[in-house]
């Protein structure tokens, strides 16, 4: 399906390169494929639903976002416009829960919602290895040294006080310098994969 924007956000779209930015890295510390990992973002606002499409355009074939109901999938009657969408091309096998639910054998967490929500229990549920992005901002999802200690293979953080930051800011300059001086009126999702990779390099 096509997945291309013709703008870019720095919030949106700044954060979802970011994202996979640090993905791209931590799947191949982790030795893992992005076709074969199953991907939980919490948080199903702009920038959720973006990172979600980049991640797909990326080659993640599992992806559940869940928002303060549960996990969004085709059934859910609840849901419209955006998050209607993001149902259609998201949770393949149209599963139903909570956060916890939805982490069961999952390889990777983002997210980019609220703070404290990601329990340490939750964390040995996942798949082995498992990568915790946890982006919130001030407070994360989870704070890193809990994450670590309750398993957490690789960890991430949306503050710039602990290592393994991922901030939007490290990609929409760049990527605003690029489109200005290109004279580029629509951002695809190759021109985003593109500045991900770089920024992983």
């Amino acid at each position: 399906k096509e997945l291309d924007i013709p703008v870019m956000h720095d919030d949106q779209h700044g954060t979802a390169v970011v994202v996979l930015a640090g993905l791209i890295n931590a799947l191949k510390v982790a030795r893992k494929k992005p076709e074969q990992v199953r991907v939980v973002i919490s948080g199903a606002g702009a920038a959720g639903i973006a990172t979600a499409k980049l991640l797909l355009a990326y080659g993640v074939r599992t992806i559940l976002l869940v928002d303060r109901t549960g996990i969004i999938g085709a059934a859910r009657t609840d849901v419209s416009g955006m998050k209607r969408t993001i149902a259609s091309l998201t949770n393949p096998k149209n599963e139903s829960g909570t956060l916890a639910d939805a982490l069961v054998g999952a390889a990777v967490f983002i997210g980019v919602s609220a703070p404290g929500i990601l329990k340490a229990d939750m964390i040995p549920s996942m798949a082995p290895q498992p990568i915790i992005f946890a982006l919130a901002n001030p407070t994360p999802e989870i704070m890193p040294d809990v994450a670590k200690k309750a398993g957490a293979f690789i960890d991430a953080t949306g503050r710039s006080d602990f290592p393994n930051q991922i901030n939007n800011s490290s990609a929409f300059p760049g990527i605003y310098k690029g489109l200005i001086e290109g004279n580029i009126v629509r951002v695809s999702d190759a021109m985003k994969i593109a500045a991900a990779k770089a920024i992983a390099s």
